[in-house]
């Protein structure tokens, strides 16, 4: 991967750290949770206040939501903007929320915290641009057909563009498997660490769809060194206007926090264990 020229190794060896509201990414434990498409201020709001109380330490939330089909739930625009920074007010929790068209990157900026970049867009290569532009940190899903090559060349767009606070995140890959919604990579939280400087995160809520899996696949991804996670979880999963298969309930997300705090403790000790 010889065209790495910003994503590969740094001469000193030095990992990036992204700073955002006090947290270290890329050192800290970070764990983004809250639900796939902010509904209401209601809804968002109480489900912010829960993922809060359980230990997360960012909100998510979509106020644009691009979908496969047309007539599907597209989410409310700057309304969602809107209610995602009032939910940061009252929590204190840095907001991530997607942005999917060149034209809204500098404005939604003036919400959010980080600019997710989605799946579908990671070889938007306009797009990767102007949010390098923007200044804001970015959270870059890996595309569900690239190679970690493709991934990374795509992180260098924004980093060319002088933005270095660039976070990778896996979000599941299409494969022939059709139990799941697509095929969570752990393999390549380690293969992209070992060959870049940027944090990696892990979405086992899109990279499985399903429920019973986000638990052990947070802990595996806790395991194989992911630097953070993003969770989906609703205050009421069933009424969800969007992925409501894959959201988490505040409890499940509270028992799961629970266990991704000891995971993450014990990985630690094993590292300690093991350093000469």
């Amino acid at each position: 991967m010889k065209n790495l020229k910003l994503t590969g190794h740094k001469a000193d060896g030095r990992k990036t750290i992204v700073e955002v509201g006090g947290l270290r990414i890329g050192e800290d434990l970070v764990v983004i949770a809250g639900p796939c498409a902010v509904e209401s201020e209601d809804q968002l709001v109480r489900t912010a206040v829960a993922v809060k109380e359980a230990g997360a330490t960012m909100l998510r939330g979509g106020a644009f939501k691009p979908r496969t089909s047309p007539y599907a739930f597209q989410g409310l625009g700057l309304k969602g903007l809107k209610i995602l920074d009032k939910a940061r007010r009252e929590t204190g929790l840095p907001i991530v929320t997607e942005v999917i068209d060149t034209r809204d990157v500098s404005w939604v900026g003036e919400y959010a915290d980080i600019l997710q970049i989605g799946a579908r867009n990671m070889q938007n290569f306009s797009l990767l641009r102007e949010a390098g532009k923007s200044g804001r940190p970015i959270l870059l899903k890996r595309g569900m057909y690239s190679t970690l090559e493709e991934w990374l060349n795509c992180a260098e767009y924004i980093l060319a563009e002088g933005n270095p606070n660039v976070i990778l995140c896996e979000r599941g890959i299409r494969s022939f498997e059709t139990y799941t919604r697509n095929t969570l990579d752990l393999s390549i939280v380690p293969a992209a660490k070992a060959m870049s400087h940027l944090p990696v995160f892990v979405d086992p809520s899109h990279g499985t769809g399903v429920l019973g899996l986000i638990e052990p696949m947070s802990l595996a991804a806790v395991a194989a060194g992911a630097d953070g996670l993003e969770i989906e979880v609703h205050i009421d999963p069933s009424q969800a206007m969007s992925d409501k298969d894959q959201q988490l309930s505040p409890d499940a997300f509270k028992r799961l926090m629970r266990k991704i705090l000891i995971m993450r403790k014990t990985v630690q000790e094993l590292a300690k264990d093991v350093e000469p």
